[in-house]
């Protein structure tokens, strides 16, 4: 891993961590204490999980506060949901904004490279271009129509 790979792991998990440190306290005070470790855990784990995921593939990771909200807010009594929402809102952001200015800098290739062409059904084509090429193995024959064109 370079350094600034390793530089952005370190700046996600402490999005990561300042959303975990705000809402760990709002966890399901009713718990037994067991259970409150185990929720405790179970969020950490989707933060960071969802960090990663964002850090990885920032343009394949639609709505990613959504995502983690719907992922955690079981492990919340219904009276602190609205705060967790809006915890989880203001990190993803602050967190998709850091993500965007590595992409514009340069820093950050924005995430896995894909291939350019659609699907029949009119989806961005999930599969890995060829080395040095726009277009997976399937759809090679648009890098000529586009190097014609």
């Amino acid at each position: 891993m370079d350094n600034h790979a390793a530089q952005l792991r370190s700046c996600m998990y402490q999005y990561s961590r300042a959303i975990y440190r705000s809402i760990k306290d709002l966890i399901d005070p009713y718990a037994d204490r067991t259970t409150q470790l185990e929720y405790r855990r179970a969020v950490l784990v989707e933060c960071e999980q969802t960090m990663e995921r964002l850090a990885d593939d920032p343009h394949y990771f639609a709505q990613p506060d959504r995502a983690l909200f719907a992922d955690i807010r079981r492990y919340f009594p219904i009276t602190a949901q609205a705060q967790v929402a809006w915890s989880v809102r203001e990190g993803l952001g602050a967190a998709t904004t850091f993500i965007e200015q590595q992409v514009e800098a340069g820093l950050l290739d924005g995430g896995i490279a894909r291939c350019h062409a659609t699907t029949r059904k009119g989806k961005a084509c999930q599969r890995t271009p060829l080395p040095g090429r726009d277009y997976c193995p399937s759809h090679q024959h648009l890098q000529h129509a586009a190097a014609a064109a």
